[in-house]
């Protein structure tokens, strides 16, 4: 499994006026180099009439040769956009994520340092809008019980603190929920114990997840 990173779950947008040029900023989870490079042409296409359309990411998993960190001034003076966005990023030690500031020249030339605190304070306001979480490696279960077992599962889970995903009912219970590898144990036990093996497991995979609150959503 690889390491944990924070990265974003939902993505966040901002918007801030500098001297009458506005900057739209976008920050959105991308994996690879090409979920990446299809978001910024697809801004770049909505917002056909701005002037920039400058951009940072870091995709791929950290530590390893897959991961990519690449910025652009696109056409900003050098320096001014695509690298104080990055080191936003960085600062913030989030990954898979990319973020994009669009501007629309409002007349009025801001000088290095109004462009740098435009650009960084568009990324930041963005994430500070978007949901960031930490990544976990988790494990994935699916039991199937009947309603008696359901609720005696159920209690086990949230007395645990083991989020549950999905729960499905019909003749029969299917709860969907999310433990860790140290936990795993545990959680095959109490399955045993609480309905004395009659409780099916339909599906076990890996997964990463994140928390936010009580919630655990999938990454």
């Amino acid at each position: 499994m690889a390491v944990d990173y924070r990265t974003i779950a939902h993505e966040g947008y901002s918007e801030i006026t500098e001297k009458k040029s506005r900057f739209l900023g976008e920050a959105v989870r991308a994996a690879t180099l090409k979920e990446a490079e299809e978001y910024i042409a697809a801004v770049r296409k909505r917002h056909y009439d701005a002037r920039h359309h400058c951009f940072a990411f870091c995709v791929g998993e950290p530590g390893t040769p897959d991961e990519i960190w690449r910025s652009s001034d696109d056409g900003e003076p050098s320096g001014t956009a695509g690298r104080p966005m990055l080191d936003v990023l960085t600062g913030e030690g989030i990954t898979n994520v990319l973020a994009i500031v669009t501007r629309y020249f409002g007349g009025v030339l801001l000088g290095t340092g109004g462009l740098v605190r435009a650009y960084s304070g568009a990324v930041r306001s963005a994430l500070e809008n978007s949901i960031v979480l930490e990544r976990t490696p988790g494990i994935l279960i699916k039991v199937r019980t009947d309603y008696s077992g359901y609720g005696r599962i159920r209690y086990q889970l949230d007395t645990g603190g083991i989020p549950v995903t999905d729960t499905s009912f019909t003749d029969n219970v299917e709860v969907s929920f999310i433990c860790t590898q140290p936990q795993l144990e545990g959680v095959n036990k109490m399955l045993m114990e609480t309905t004395g093996g009659a409780a099916g497991i339909l599906e076990k995979k890996d997964i990463f997840f994140g928390m936010d609150g009580d919630s655990a959503i999938i990454l």
